[in-house]
Parts: structure tokens; C-alpha cells; sequence
């Protein structure tokens, strides 16, 4: 491909020049996506390789108090299915040590949102929910034996 454009050829009729050339040569023809329609979306986003590269990945990045109500919203999942109260203490624990550090410095970003959770409502939540799926447990091995 030429570097610069001749003095004295038009913008245009240089650049239609280069695409004739290249077409070609073949160097359109085994491009991604040759032959394939656009995608229905074309609104112009200038981070779109950027999003494309971490789809690809398969990474995602939060502002950091999203990030945290996630991972609280999972440790609270974890410590409801926690095989013993030691652990569902233990998750909780960490989870409100790192919701109390955002409280006190709070990042840039949405607003957090979040409260610590109490952690002797969750062992309660999760005694309950252990009962309980025992129970269901006990009387499907019933029904069954």
C-alpha cells in the first residue's frame, strides 16, 4: 500500500485506488466475517474491540461497588448452602469486613447500597433452610423406601 497519497491525485480517486488494488490482490477476501451480514446493531461504540477481546475472555469488569453487591449477593447464597455454621460465620464475616471498608471509602461510582449482614439472622435463615430440606429429604427417602 502506498504510504502517502501522490500530489496532485484527488482524496478520493487515491483512496477507490488503493481498494481496487488491494481487492485485487485478494486482501479482502478472507477477512472475519467475509460474507457474513452486518450485525443489526451498528450504533458506533469506540470501546467495541475492547468489549469484543473480553467477551472472547470471557471477562467482565464492574464499577467496584457493583462487583462488591455481587459477591455479596453470592456469599450469602454460599453461606445458606455452607455445610456447617462455621462456615456460614466465617463467609459472612468476610463479606461484612469487606462491605464495612467500602462503607468507610466509598469508591467512585454508584452508591454501594448495602448494609452488613447480620450474621445471626443468616445462621438462623440457614438453620431454618437446613431443617427444612432435611425434612424434605426424610420424607422423599419415605415415600421412596
Amino acid at each position: 500500500m502506498t504510504e502517502r497519497k501522490p500530489p496532485g491525485v484527488p482524496f478520493e480517486s487515491w483512496v477507490e485506488k488503493e481498494i481496487r488494488d488491494a481487492q485485487g490482490r485478494g486482501d479482502f477476501d478472507r477477512l472475519p466475517g467475509a460474507g457474513k451480514p452486518l450485525p443489526d446493531d451498528m450504533t458506533y461504540d469506540e470501546l467495541w474491540w475492547i468489549k469484543r477481546k473480553m467477551a472472547r475472555e470471557g471477562l467482565s469488569v464492574l464499577p467496584p461497588t457493583l462487583a462488591l453487591r455481587k459477591e455479596a449477593e453470592d456469599a450469602l447464597a454460599a453461606a445458606y448452602a455452607a455445610p456447617s455454621e462455621r462456615i456460614v460465620r466465617k463467609v459472612i464475616a468476610e463479606i461484612n469486613t469487606k462491605i464495612l471498608d467500602m462503607m468507610l471509602k466509598p469508591p467512585p461510582g454508584p452508591p454501594l447500597g448495602l448494609k452488613r449482614y447480620d450474621v445471626e439472622e443468616v445462621v438462623h435463615e440457614w438453620r431454618r433452610r437446613r431443617a427444612s430440606r432435611a425434612a424434605a429429604e426424610h420424607e422423599q427417602a419415605t415415600e421412596h423406601g
